[in-house]
């Protein structure tokens, strides 16, 4: 009798079994080791508000210090450039550098999900043009990007400086140097039928309405283009023992156009030119100047920024419309030279002036850079502000993505 009652209730014993497998199957992904990285609490994305119809304005508001809130990479990240990678050549003060958020006035501060962001933009392709503070830029985002997939490779090509493509997403993220935005060559003296006058060595000729090469032939290759320039437009990079010259259609522009004249011209036929060749369902940026924080002297006169704390808001004005006031000359030119067409303006301009504190300075990774270099008042310590730049950037093409 027993071992018919056994008999009965072994099929239900096999059921029950298979119910309690299942139930656990269901809940140990839950339990288990998640497979992204860890995010703190105050690390979790605040976005712009969802409404499409109401975008915020991530470019004025205020810095505040969270000692709490941390980068998402560190120094092992394979992208870095020596130079910026503050954490390994232990420049003072990153903790501190690091825990200052930026609160636009009118909405939450945008924090990029990595994987989130990869997912929106599966199969697309990103591009920076310009000079190195958009490589600066360039390799935040690639830092920043590279959590959500390790598997993230180098990639050079198309005529790319550097970049990298993810394949998890099928996402190529890459920058082409093009300091001028325009063609440019050295023409030495004796190419140019002049005597030594005044100590002149040559000149760099400009072709104002003619890209140069290496991005030119890519516009058609990126999803998002994102554009600078405006560093090397001064005295210091072409002192007039090698000043610019600029040509339009071949032949010399006379009278010869002063420096910030020849950008001008520059911009507009820029401009121009990506209107022009750059598709229309292309997202394309400029973004406005990265301040520079040299005290004391340019780059070359023992300038200085060992500064410990943002500047004041009240100490802006005083500061960018004295002895350091070139990058506000210079949005004003690229404003009036991007009026009427469709590129936006990134204006990282105003948040990124606060952060005195926030450059390389003398943690330049090498024995004698300094003393060859002088300090880094220009470029960013990665991690650092080109963090919150990747944070607005990614935040402002969603919403365009999502808009369309």
């Amino acid at each position: 009798m027993a071992s018919k009652r056994s008999a009965a209730a072994f099929p239900w014993l096999i059921l029950l079994s298979i119910l309690l497998i299942y139930l656990y199957s269901s809940i140990l992904p839950f339990s288990s080791t998640p497979s992204k990285p860890y995010f703190r609490e105050s690390q979790k994305t605040p976005t712009a508000p969802k409404n499409p119809s109401s975008p915020c304005n991530f470019f004025k508001g205020h810095w505040v210090q969270e000692l709490d809130y941390k980068p998402i990479y560190n120094e092992s990240c394979p992208f870095h450039r020596n130079a910026w990678n503050c954490f390994k050549n232990k420049r003072d003060n990153m903790g501190k550098i690091n825990s200052w958020r930026w609160v636009p006035e009118n909405c939450d501060s945008p924090r990029i999900d990595p994987f989130e962001f990869l997912g929106l933009m599966r199969n697309k392709r990103i591009g920076f043009v310009g000079d190195s503070l958009n490589e600066n830029f360039l390799v935040s985002f690639l830092c920043i990007l590279r959590v959500a997939d390790s598997g993230a490779k180098k990639w050079k090509r198309k005529g790319a400086w550097r970049g990298a493509y993810f394949p998890q997403f099928n996402v190529t993220v890459a920058y082409h140097r093009a300091v001028l935005l325009a063609k440019y060559e050295w023409q030495p003296i004796n190419q140019l039928a002049l005597s030594d006058q005044d100590g002149l060595k040559g000149t760099y000729r400009v072709d104002v309405d003619i890209p140069a090469a290496d991005w030119a032939d890519v516009t058609k290759f990126y999803d998002v283009l994102v554009f600078n320039t405006g560093h090397w437009w001064g005295s210091d990079k072409f002192p007039k023992e090698t000043p610019l010259v600029f040509y339009r259609k071949g032949q010399p522009i006379l009278p010869p156009l002063q420096i910030l004249d020849g950008l001008q011209a520059v911009l507009e036929s820029m401009a121009s030119y990506i209107q022009r060749e750059v598709p229309s369902g292309t997202l394309k940026f400029w973004r406005l100047q990265s301040p520079r924080h040299f005290y004391g002297g340019d780059w070359n006169q023992n300038g200085s920024c060992l500064f410990n704390e943002p500047l004041e808001e009240s100490q802006l004005d005083t500061w960018f419309d004295s002895g350091n006031k070139e990058a506000r000359q210079v949005n004003r030119l690229i404003e009036e030279a991007l009026r009427g067409t469709d590129i936006r303006l990134l204006d990282l301009t105003r948040l990124s002036e606060f952060r005195a504190d926030a450059h390389p300075a003398i943690w330049l990774g090498k024995k004698d850079a300094v003393a060859v270099w002088g300090q880094d008042c220009m470029h960013w310590c990665l991690p650092g502000v080109p963090d919150t730049w990747v944070d607005i950037l990614s935040a402002v093409i969603r919403y365009n993505l999502e808009t369309g």
